[in-house]
């Protein structure tokens, strides 16, 4: 059998990083984890090959190579995923359907001959019996969550390693939180299941051994969902591993905001590697927070538990969201003095959606105020839901919060706030190779001499150098995401 695995192309969002890539000339920030994990599920002696629609071309004989396509995505992916099924609906190609989207919306996708819904681990084998037998069914599902001591390592070797700025890796499944506008419960339960962790120091030896140095996305829903573990067994064998080779990897992964609330578990996780954190903040008001069932961030001084982290040696980004039924007037202002004085520098500001299958989606259906489907871009300046707030005021504050916090003025200015108050792990080395050479010569001429915002780059340029020269390459990455941040948010503000 000769499969075919196609990942669509992502359009230009605010985790594409498109236009920040292009100044260390790679293709995509990270590769297709689900597709390769997936590729190590099949029969050994089948031959396998991915095409990534964001690193690579499709051509027609690509397809007709293939016995069976197998096709994988999410909501932003769907214009993407109509094309290829055209295309291979049009060579006579029958194609296998998994993934978030497909999870919940498989019925809008009439072209895909079969469906492998939910975790693969389970759904998997039953499609692939009925295969061998000549009897697949349309649709294979599960309402049961999976161990994951069964899930193999991915096939990394199918990618061209050299077009991805990062690898991806996953540790756990799941999350303890049950936010009201958020899919993960939904897709993989709110009890943390986490490989063991011999089993995740085996697939870094595998990354390592195939070549890979640099970043690592550890793509887990919760990272720290699981804290005994993560403290007793697994960060003590990561450190163990890092230490072992020098650290060829420094991870970055997604956490919730009680992770300050735990000094020792911040040390091992900065210890072992993983310097860089996405958190959702979503807001500031409590309101808000208890309506969307936020409750791990009431209580708090939110803005000094980003800092705490900051100050132990972790990059904070930050997701925010706008348009709770209990947002008040004059709302974009707390947002942006929020983000300005955390320090947050990669903040990612968007409209509340309520994609499929959330308890969201499900209430708005109810009250009858969902009025598209979700895109799958919550920056896009588009909503799916009939907000409380009268529109215009919602969609006037929301274009000034992205216009203030993008401006080189404001972004600038967090990054200083940043390098104020971070501490640079005792484990990171600075890199000068002729790849960031070449990074720091475009830097110094889209940004240093032809950005509009020339006058604020060089005034961090020099700050840093002058005060703070272990964290310069750390201002220059955050100057060209900033570059990648306003040619994102330029068309929410026009």
């Amino acid at each position: 059998m000769k499969i075919l695995m196609i990942y669509p192309e992502t359009p230009a969002t605010f985790w594409s990083f498109k236009d920040a890539l292009k100044f260390v000339s790679k293709k995509s920030a990270e590769p297709p984890l689900g597709l390769i994990t997936v590729a190590s599920m099949l029969p050994a002696e089948w031959e396998k090959k991915l095409i990534d629609l964001n690193v690579s071309r499709l051509e027609d004989e690509d397809i007709l190579w293939a016995d069976y396509v197998f096709l994988s995505g999410m909501n932003i992916h769907t214009s993407s995923i109509r094309e290829i099924v055209r295309k291979c609906n049009n060579l006579d190609r029958s194609i296998v359907g998994g993934g978030p989207l497909f999870t919940f919306q498989y019925n809008d996708f009439p072209g895909i001959d079969h469906f492998v819904l939910n975790e693969a681990e389970l759904t998997l084998p039953g499609f692939l019996r009925d295969l061998a037998e000549g009897k697949a069914e349309k649709v294979y599902s599960t309402n049961e969550f999976p161990d994951l001591s069964a899930t193999p390592a991915p096939m990394w070797e199918l990618l061209d390693m050299n077009k991805y700025a990062s690898m991806s890796i996953q540790y756990s499944r799941g999350c303890p939180y049950d936010c009201e506008f958020c899919s993960i419960t939904v897709l993989n339960g709110r009890r943390p299941r986490t490989k063991d962790c011999r089993q995740f120091t085996a697939e870094l030896d595998k990354l390592y051994e195939l070549g890979w140095r640099g970043g690592v996305s550890i793509v887990d829903d919760n990272f720290i969902g699981n804290k005994r573990a993560l403290k007793s067994e697994t960060l003590p064998a990561i450190i163990k591993w890092q230490e072992e080779k020098n650290y060829p990897f420094n991870f970055i992964t997604e956490v919730s905001i009680n992770l300050a609330d735990d000094d020792e578990l911040i040390d091992l996780m900065v210890k072992a590697g993983i310097n860089s954190v996405f958190v959702g903040i979503e807001t500031t008001d409590p309101d808000s927070l208890n309506e969307c069932g936020k409750k791990q961030n009431l209580k708090r001084n939110l803005e000094m538990s980003v800092k705490k982290l900051i100050n132990k040696g972790m990059i904070v980004s930050g997701g925010f969201i706008v348009g709770f039924d209990s947002d008040k007037p004059g709302f974009h202002k707390r947002y942006v003095d929020f983000i300005q004085n955390s320090g947050i520098v990669s903040a990612m500001v968007g409209l509340l959606n309520a994609p499929t299958g959330t308890k969201l989606y499900n209430r708005l259906k109810k009250e009858k105020r969902l009025i598209d489907t979700f895109s799958g871009n919550n920056m896009d300046g588009f909503t799916n839901i009939v907000p409380r707030m009268n529109y215009k005021e919602l969609m006037k504050g929301y274009s000034q919060i992205i216009k203030r916090i993008y401006s080189p003025k404001e972004y600038y200015s967090r990054i200083k706030t940043f390098i104020d108050t971070y501490t640079v792990p005792g484990w990171m080395k600075m890199k000068i190779g002729a790849g960031e050479l070449k990074a720091f010569f475009m830097i110094l001429w889209k940004l240093g001499l032809r950005d509009k915002g020339k006058r604020y780059f060089w005034e961090i340029f020099f700050y840093t150098v002058r005060k703070y020269p272990k964290k310069f390459p750390l201002a220059m990455t955050f100057a060209v995401y900033g570059y990648h941040f306003r040619k994102i948010s330029g068309g929410i503000t026009n």
